[in-house]
């Protein structure tokens, strides 16, 4: 009945139904027709569920992202990167790359920061001259940077689900989030210096502090947000509700582009994007305990050590097997579901289980940007208004240095673990 019930789950992926329904029909089956438990427990675990403090966090972080987005904090931050690098081969690829890496101090979402910063990037690039596929390919390869540097709705699903310190999840994704970066703006310059892309005359210390000074109360926000959480002042969950704080008080007093009709529009849309994550993460903590209950994941670990015990190698079968999902799942559905029932195998091994969270993170990432079921190219290509191949053949030269930033963090460990050690041990 689990195998049935587990092709059923795959084949609702590919037909494409709701991931809430996908999950929750085959664990329904599976307890009214393997067990004795009465199916009231069902609604029971999934409220169960999303009673949790720490999820508290990703509403908050996704309406601090999507408030953002409308105040004017975006093209700030654009303006200040533009004015950091626009003068390098590659100009406004550079700054989209950029921005990205700052706007994920802010948010911790990609599909928010494609969302918003592409809006203004896709705008400003084809502006210049720049092709419009090479500019959607850019901002759905830079987005992936926003989960990974802090702070990071994904890290918080999978400190929950994995019992994982949320803290060193988050200090755990600042170098690795910089690499990417860094990946992302070599393959830039390579692609711009073929095809002579325009570029920004440098700009003077006289403009780049004028942006600075623009964009200084935005570019404070990740300061406070890591800043307040490191020091004790609160905790992931509060820290989300201080960076939506922030961002109205930004939207409103300070910039005054927020106006109380769209800050009604947002808090409406994040209900929304917070009710989809939530009913997601519901049915799929029902899916860990019918799997728990069934021994699938010891199943699974005494599968995989059997073939071997060699951590290196089973990291690199989980990094095949996560790639080769993220193509077809989406990536809170593949994290909520993955977590629980790879962790025995992690710690069966002696994987750290942060380590792992940044590198199931990147893998997830990008799944974004793979078809068919890429969320990000779905985004991306309602804002560059182009077919779904040229979305695909667009992000493709940006997958490459994604992958050895993910070959470098799975074999370098203390590419993510430094910072943990470093800080968490002093503190």
């Amino acid at each position: 009945m689990l195998t049935l019930c587990l092709v059923l789950l795959l084949v609702m992926i590919v037909i494409g139904s709701p991931i809430a329904y996908v999950i929750g029909l085959p664990v329904t089956l599976i307890i009214l027709f393997t067990t004795e438990v009465p199916l009231k427990i069902v609604p029971q675990m999934m409220t169960a569920a999303v009673n949790s403090f720490p999820l508290m966090a990703i509403p908050f972080f996704l309406l601090a992202g999507n408030l953002m987005n409308i105040s004017g904090v975006t093209r700030r931050i654009f303006n200040f990167a533009q004015a950091l690098v626009g003068h390098v081969s590659g100009g406004l690829g550079h700054v989209s790359v950029v921005a990205s890496m700052i706007f994920a101090g802010m948010t911790g979402s990609a599909v928010a920061e494609a969302g918003g910063l592409g809006v203004v990037e896709l705008e400003a690039m084809t502006k210049r001259g720049y092709d419009v596929d090479f500019s959607a390919g850019v901002i759905v390869a830079a987005a992936t940077i926003g989960p990974v540097i802090p702070p990071s709705v994904i890290f918080v699903l999978y400190g929950v689900l994995g019992e994982v310190s949320i803290g060193a999840l988050f200090l755990a994704g600042f170098i690795p989030g910089i690499l990417m970066g860094l990946s992302l703006m070599v393959r830039v310059y390579l692609i711009s210096r073929r095809r002579n892309y325009p570029v920004f005359p440098r700009a003077t210390l006289r403009e780049i502090w004028r942006a600075f000074k623009s964009s200084f109360f935005a570019l404070l926000t990740p300061v406070i947000i890591i800043g307040g959480m490191l020091s004790g002042i609160f905790t992931p969950t509060e820290a989300a509700v201080v960076a939506v704080l922030y961002a109205i008080i930004l939207g409103m007093l300070v910039y005054r582009e927020l106006t109380l009709p769209e800050l009604w529009k947002t808090l409406r849309m994040t209900g929304l994007q917070t009710a989809c994550v939530m009913i997601i993460t519901a049915t799929a903590v029902v899916l860990g305990w019918v799997l728990t209950r069934s021994q699938f994941s010891q199943a699974l670990s005494d599968f995989v050590l059997g073939i071997t015990r060699n951590p290196n190698l089973i990291l690199l079968l989980l990094n095949i097997f996560l790639l080769i999902s993220g193509c077809f799942i989406e990536v809170i559905a593949a994290l909520i579901i993955y977590t629980p029932v790879i962790m025995p195998l992690l710690k069966a091994v002696g994987i750290d289980p942060v380590h792992f969270g940044v590198v199931m993170t990147l893998n997830l990432m990008i799944g974004l940007l793979t078809p068919p079921f890429g969320m990000g190219l779905y985004v991306v290509q309602k804002i560059a208004q182009i077919p779904f191949e040229r979305m695909v053949r667009a992000a493709a030269p940006f997958i490459l240095p994604l992958i050895i930033v993910l070959l470098l963090i799975t074999y370098f460990p203390d590419l993510c673990l430094f910072l943990p050690r470093l800080i968490l041990k002093t503190m």
